[in-house]
């Protein structure tokens, strides 16, 4: 089969497209021919990071082949023996073995089966690789850890990207008020997927007109440059919130110091939020699927591209503008 094999870390180039053995599958998987899969910052990250590699990758250092990627959506082609929620056909989609490999970037996976859920049958391939990990990081933000509800106002840092485009729509199945920043070119996007405010990041300080925030939703991808606490981007959006308030980062990880600040001074929670190994992602990614088929939440696609062309797609999500989702089809 066809594989885009990660050659050594660094630039995208180092992507390139090879030939390898179709996955083995064991006793608790099924073999996924993949219709389509979509990426994440994560990936271009771990890509030019060694040591993200070797901890969010796995890495052993015996691998035939380094092959990224963790979002797929496919036709089931064979089960393993111990298989009981899928038959050879099934429409399905997932994010598996995050944190680990699941080696996506490619014609066929090997796939647990209690990380795939069946596709929606109103939705394309396309539209449910791309509604996995981003999906599931909204989710986890905004429903599991900050428990969302109806009239809570809700500011959503990078309304227009890939986990931030579910969000808003997420936030606004759950009857929120929703406020969010993008930049400017963006602003009919976001304010079309139901954002009842929206502000430019570029132009306007979102802590000058709001500070009574019930949320936070921030997934900036780095720090500012700057040398006082005060300024990072982190506390230029606890300035955001009322007492009281929850502080959701999917990104930046707030050392203890900010998080006991934050409690201290205003009684504000703040937490790191991402898709890892958890005893209620099957339950989560359920309810995402439900979500899809109702139509409550939609996948933006800004790209579609053919698996060979995997460089020019990392090239597109590590400049951090990308808007919805960058889908690669083998």
């Amino acid at each position: 089969m066809k594989a885009i094999v990660l050659k050594e870390v660094g630039g995208p180039e180092n992507l390139i497209l090879a030939e390898v053995p179709i996955p083995k599958i064991k006793k608790n998987e099924v073999l996924v021919r993949v219709k389509a899969l979509a990426i994440n910052p994560v990936d271009a990250f771990v890509r030019r990071n060694q040591p993200a590699l070797e901890m969010i990758y796995a890495l052993k250092g015996e691998e035939e082949n380094i092959i990224l990627g963790w979002d797929v959506a496919g036709i089931v082609t064979k089960v393993g023996s111990a298989v009981t929620r899928f038959t050879t056909g099934d429409e399905v989609f997932g994010n598996f073995n995050f944190i680990g490999q699941a080696n996506a970037y490619a014609e066929f996976v090997a796939a647990p089966e209690d990380e795939l859920v069946i596709k929606p049958a109103n939705i394309s391939f396309e539209e449910a690789a791309g509604a996995t990990m981003a999906a599931l990081t909204a989710w986890a933000s905004l429903v599991k850890f900050a428990k969302v509800k109806k009239g809570d106002k809700i500011i959503i840092y990078g309304a227009s990207g890939g986990v931030g485009h579910y969000a808003v729509q997420i936030a606004k199945h759950f009857g929120a008020y929703v406020i969010g920043v993008a930049s400017g070119e963006n602003k009919d996007f976001v304010l079309g997927l139901g954002a009842d405010e929206f502000f430019d990041y570029k132009t306007q300080a979102v802590e000058d007109s709001i500070s009574d925030a019930d949320i936070v939703h921030d997934a900036v991808w780095v720090e500012a440059d700057v040398d006082s606490t005060e300024d990072t981007h982190l506390a230029r959006s606890l300035k955001t919130l009322k007492e009281g308030g929850i502080l959701s980062s999917t990104v930046v990880y707030p050392d203890q110091l900010f998080i006991d600040k934050a409690k201290a001074e205003k009684n504000v929670t703040v937490q790191r939020v991402n898709v890892t190994p958890n005893d209620t992602y099957l339950k989560d990614i359920k309810a995402i699927a439900q979500l899809l088929s109702d139509g409550e939440i939609k996948t933006h696609i800004s790209h579609v591209l053919p698996l060979a062309e995997m460089a020019k797609a990392h090239e597109i999500i590590q400049t951090k503008n990308a808007v919805g989702k960058i889908i690669l089809v083998p």
